[in-house]
């Protein structure tokens, strides 16, 4: 196990270190360090590990969210009203109709099977975008009209939406009758988790101002105590409850009641996500099925990037109206374009579920991990800068 934490975290590094040379994103160096050393090419991961992918990547999510809230002022995202509540749902219900429209005929697949694709291919992965919104947040590009905190909060809440959409679709494909709890459920999962989140944030901050402790030790209770709120929503299925938005609004809790101690523990965050990407994004790329990757054609590439279309499509639906100029409206339908995580954690379930779509799903899955992460990872660095107002009110012109 040893040494596979070492391949992992050399590979990783390696890679994307010279991703980054080449002006390319990071991760995508990292994804190709798993494909290479994953249990479809080189093999270099021990099972141990592999067994516990899912966790590991969970927990990595968990350290992203919780810089998230850290870094998250409250009363910016208050600003942004309206469009922040449309993307969390709006461009998934876009792509998934575009799903449903155009799998048939380029993938000859039913409605329903297409449905179910749509569904999977329709969550946008918060382990590329958070970190991104977050590097914006720092640099003071698009904050005054809230841009990044909408598609940061957008893109956390999106992935709830899109799981209850699939676990839908995969219910009636099994022969189940459509539940109207399914989608009872999404605003009261969202709602019962932001409660929580500040419950606990709160409970917290008055823990921290009592008792005289070390920045550490309150790095590894807030740690600790996410770790506890995400196991709610495993262990009570039956409760709506949104645990990675309890988890953000945890850290928006902390930063609204004591901003210079958010500071200091968004600190200690941004060091343990250091390695915390690295496991993540390498572990992401190990979980690709490469062959299936290769069976997937021309036709696969040219579906998702058509259904990328209605995406951007959905997300400008959700912008009309606003402040936001024109790039800037750009720029949110590029940052709205990554895959990795969702797929990766779901792409295999109709196929282990015994659905004729199994293989299709799957595949189609592999091919937007490794085409829509770095390409929405390196369309984001590369038009930030040109497309948003920086802090000093100022559009940059130099390439990130």
């Amino acid at each position: 196990m040893l040494i596979s934490i070492a391949w992992i975290l050399l590979s990783g590094l390696l890679l994307g270190t010279l991703c980054k040379k080449i002006r390319f994103p990071s991760l995508f160096g990292m994804i190709i360090a798993g494909v290479i050393i994953g249990p479809y090419a080189l093999n270099l991961i021990d099972p141990s590990i592999l067994n516990v992918s899912t966790e590991i990547r969970r927990i990595a999510l968990i350290i992203i969210l919780i810089r998230a809230g850290l870094k998250l002022d409250l009363s910016d995202l208050k600003k942004v009203g309206r469009p922040a509540i449309l993307m969390c749902f709006v461009p998934a219900c876009f792509e998934i109709i575009g799903m449903v429209i155009l799998a048939p005929m380029l993938l000859g697949m039913n409605r329903l099977d297409a449905a179910i694709l749509g569904a999977v291919i329709g969550a946008v992965s918060p382990a590329v975008i958070v970190p991104r919104m977050i590097k914006l947040i720092d640099e003071g590009y698009g904050v005054g009209k809230g841009i990044p905190q909408m598609i940061l909060a957008g893109a956390s809440v999106d992935d709830v939406f899109v799981i209850v959409m699939f676990t839908t679709f995969t219910g009636l494909a099994q022969g189940q009758d459509v539940s109207v709890m399914s989608f009872v459920n999404i605003p009261l999962s969202i709602v019962l988790g932001i409660a929580v989140g500040f419950i606990v944030g709160a409970v917290l901050y008055k823990w921290f101002s009592w008792i005289k402790m070390n920045l550490i030790i309150m790095t590894v209770i807030l740690l600790s105590v996410s770790f506890i709120v995400s196991a709610v929503e495993t262990e009570f299925p039956m409760i709506p409850f949104a645990s990675l938005i309890a988890i953000m609004c945890m850290g928006i809790a902390i930063r609204r009641l004591d901003p210079s101690r958010a500071v200091e523990l968004s600190g200690q965050y941004d060091k343990l996500w250091t390695v915390a990407e690295i496991f993540l994004f390498v572990l992401v790329g190990a979980s690709v099925a490469i062959d299936h990757a290769k069976e997937a054609g021309i036709r696969a590439i040219i579906l998702i990037l058509l259904v990328l279309l209605f995406r951007m499509l959905g997300v400008f639906i959700c912008v009309i109206g606003t402040k936001l100029n024109l790039k800037e409206k750009i720029f949110c339908m590029i940052a709205y374009t990554p895959k990795a995580t969702v797929q990766a954690a779901i792409g295999g379930i109709p196929l282990a579920m015994g659905l004729a779509c199994g293989e299709t799903v799957l595949t189609v899955s592999v091919v937007a991990i490794l085409l829509t992460a770095p390409l929405g990872a390196f369309g984001i660095d590369l038009t930030y800068r040109r497309c948003l107002e920086n802090k000093d009110g100022g559009v940059s012109k130099t390439p990130s």
